[in-house]
């Protein structure tokens, strides 16, 4: 689903715009640069786009810095939704600030 959200041309390819727009929603933009470097590192210098393939073995490799962006900005959303329930617990004079 993720790599699908990226593909933006729905060309089956994650390209330097659509990796710089991926970069940007998880809170850490990159130069065209950098991009271009992130994207020769995983598809080991081979193309200028990410394949699925390539995708999958960034997201299942043992360097997997991209995965717990995702998945800490994935947590970080799903926070925000969550509301408590019940009545809030008690405190004490030690607790207040």
């Amino acid at each position: 689903e993720k790599y699908m959200e990226f593909d933006l041309n729905n060309q089956g390819e994650i390209d330097l715009m659509s990796v710089k727009r991926m970069m940007e929603k998880l809170g850490a933009p990159k130069t065209h640069l950098e991009l271009k470097k992130m994207i020769s590192e995983v598809t080991g210098g081979v193309s200028d786009t990410i394949s699925y393939q390539d995708f999958v073995n960034v997201m299942l490799g043992k360097r997997s810095a991209v995965l717990k962006l995702v998945m800490m900005f994935e947590g970080k959303a799903n926070e925000s939704d969550r509301k408590p329930s019940g009545p809030p617990p008690e405190r004490d004079i030690a607790s207040l600030p």
